[in-house]
């Protein structure tokens, strides 16, 4: 056997030279590394039974990698499959990629999968776990795979998406691509009898019983490849980690999510509803979540006052023509509601977004440079329709209102003013109680966009260096900008650690050209403004949504809908409360007095619930000695606090807005 040279390439070491001998796989390279369960070889994940050539560059995959972690779930949604065809012979296979924290795989069944059956899955992955069945990889023809999947339909159609445009949008990618069709074998540890095999690009595990915790999740019905034109399958979610400890901490972090779930909490807390008799997507508040959002808006209306925005206010519907000069009409279409016929025939549309209707605002008069930069700011409803399967309570609806902002000013002004764009957004939602950021970069989809590339690549500099002056991690999103011009999404954690999207503040050189937006110059000449899209909330019911999730409902005393409640330990004590509740909305405070029949304790467990800052609680000798005794949300308490003391901290405590 003659020797080769491998080049062994790890994150943060530098590059190993090993020479091994002919034959030797990437398992062999990495023996002894438990964690290792693939391998990057000239950057394409192989398996670990990849043979070495002379002169690779390798890189191992660990377990708790990204890719790791991609490889360890698809390898579980394939035991999975396996599973269910062993139990229900006549399912037909769809596709069972690795998603976040988990995986899932569709299924064509007679009926949808009842709780006994994942249950019964469950088991059977097991048995297959402990068996040690071996992932072997086979290249094929294509007439070989059909004629080895012809009893299998959907493999079959995904066959015919070879080197298509098949992509991650529908999981396909997981199955086929441009390259090679291989199948993978589950072979018995034993004997290495075929076992059960499935269409799939790999890579996996070696071997079944290197899965070490998975669960079932739950089942639901999806279309086929994500379209509605499509069947109805069945769908098995799943998730599956390095360890069992792992696998715990995110079931109990999944279950502390379901506390918090923003739905749960908006009926429990009396905030929203969703009624079924105004249509999915589409809220309404109750007085209690009016008044956070109320609260909300008004905060975020006087903040931008100070920062010179000024307001504007736009209809809900447009004739169609305005969105063909905007260019929606082209890119976003299936995102908007069908247009109304009206006035003989002229197509009217909910406006999916508000920044068309600012520029003809901008271009209602002659701009002088002076002017610049203007900074139009709306509390603007739009209406988008989402399909009803990624329709989720507040969080992605059909109708919902957008803090939008479109600021026009000089390019010799656009990197200042992004800057204080940026700083503004990240400060105001500090306010709020949001503290844990990093800053994405989305820049040009090279088949998506409009405008020269000297254009794209200046603006995608100018807010990379914006972006870098916050000292916050920068986390690029290569595609993943709008068609009109690249952006900064700024990315929050709340409370248990999820990330969330909150402002974007994009450059666009695109609209102000299509709408031919021009400001007098200091020579006299009309030049073209550069715009800056800005939504600081996203929407003002998700912000909302990722608040009441954040606070798992106990907002800070400064949002919260009821600041304070008077609990008497008797009826007797119910009319010094009330005088006292009198003086508090005086100060502005938003007071109430329980003077239900209820006794004192279930008073208290009521509002405990209710999630109520403070708890004002009067009895014979308060009122005696003019004082109030304070309980608070953790349950201790402070007596004897003299009235005037007790109303100053309740106003400081909700000026200050600080938790309590």
């Amino acid at each position: 056997m003659s020797d080769l040279r491998v080049i062994i390439r790890r994150d943060s070491a530098e590059p190993e030279e090993r020479t091994v001998t002919t034959g030797t796989t990437a398992a062999g390279l990495f023996e002894g590394e438990r964690s290792v369960v693939a391998a990057r070889v000239g950057g394409e994940l192989r398996d670990l039974t990849y043979v070495l050539a002379d002169g690779e560059t390798v890189e191992p995959v660990d377990i708790t990698s990204d890719d790791g972690l991609n490889i360890l779930r698809h390898s579980t949604a394939h035991v999975m499959a396996q599973a269910v065809q062993e139990l229900f012979p006549e399912a037909k296979l769809g596709i069972g990629p690795p998603i976040k924290d988990g995986f899932y795989y569709d299924f064509d069944v007679d009926k949808p999968f009842q709780p006994d059956d994942l249950k019964a899955v469950e088991r059977k992955m097991q048995e297959i776990q402990k068996r040690g069945q071996r992932f072997s990889r086979r290249v094929v023809t294509e007439d070989e795979a059909r004629a080895e999947l012809a009893a299998e339909p959907y493999k079959l159609e995904l066959i015919g998406l070879k080197g298509s445009s098949a992509g991650s949008e529908d999981g396909a990618d997981v199955e086929v691509g441009g390259g090679e069709l291989t199948i993978y074998d589950n072979l018995d540890a034993k004997t290495g009898e075929l076992c059960w095999k499935d269409l799939c690009r790999g890579p996996h595990l070696p071997s079944t019983r290197l899965i070490p915790a998975f669960k079932l999740m739950r089942n639901a019905a999806a279309y086929w490849r994500g379209s509605e034109r499509n069947p109805m399958l069945q769908r098995i979610y799943g998730t599956a980690w390095p360890t069992k400890d792992e696998l715990k901490a995110y079931l109990e972090f999944l279950e502390e999510a379901a506390k918090r779930d923003h739905r749960k909490l908006g009926s429990e807390l009396d905030l929203f509803s969703i009624p079924e008799q105004i249509g999915s997507g589409l809220a309404v508040f109750h007085p209690k979540g009016g008044i956070v959002r109320r609260v909300m808006e008004d905060y975020s209306r006087r903040r931008h006052e100070e920062e010179g925005y000024e307001f504007v206010y736009t209809p809900h519907a447009t004739k169609g023509t305005l969105f063909e000069t905007s260019g929606h009409l082209d890119w976003y279409a299936d995102g908007m509601y069908p247009p109304m016929q009206l006035d003989e025939g002229t197509d009217y549309y909910l406006k999916p977004m508000n920044c068309p209707m600012h520029n003809l605002i901008f271009d209602a008069r002659g701009r002088s440079y002076r002017e610049l930069p203007l900074r139009l700011f709306e509390f603007g409803t739009v209406y988008r329709y989402e399909k009803s399967g990624v329709v989720h309570g507040l969080t992605r609806a059909r109708g919902f209102t957008q803090d939008d902002a479109h600021i026009y000013c000089t390019k010799e002004q656009m990197a200042e003013e992004l800057d204080k764009t940026l700083t503004f957004v990240l400060n105001l939602l500090r306010d709020y109680g949001l503290t844990d950021f990093y800053l994405e970069l989305s820049t040009k989809d090279p088949e998506k966009y409009v405008g020269s590339d000297e254009v794209w690549e200046e603006a995608t500099e100018t807010l990379r260096q914006v972006a870098e002056k916050q000292g916050l991690p920068l986390v690029p999103d290569p595609g993943g900008a709008a068609f009109y011009g690249p952006k900064i999404s700024v990315q929050t954690k709340d409370a248990i650690g999820r990330s969330w999207q909150m402002s974007t503040v994009q450059l666009d050189f695109n609209l102000p050209e299509r709408f031919d937006l021009q400001y007098t110059a200091p020579d006299g000449s009309r030049q073209r403004p550069v715009m800056i899209h800005r939504a600081l909330f996203g929407s003002i019911e998700r912000f909302f949504a990722v608040l009441l999730e954040h606070y798992a409902g106990a907002f800070p005393a400064w949002l919260a809908p009821v600041q304070a409640v008077g609990i008497p330990v008797g009826d007797a004590h119910v009319p010094y409360l009330q005088e006292f509740a009198g003086e508090a909305k005086r100060k502005g405070l938003r007071v109430e007095v329980d003077a239900s029949s209820d006794r004192m304790q279930k008073k208290i467990r009521t509002w405990q619930k209710q999630r109520v800052p403070f708890m004002i609680i009067v009895g014979d000798e308060d009122m005696t000695n003019g004082t109030v005794s304070f309980r608070y949300r953790d349950g201790t308490q402070e007596n004897g606090i003299p009235r005037d003391q007790a109303l100053a901290k309740l106003v400081d405590v909700v000026e200050r807005r600080v938790q309590v």
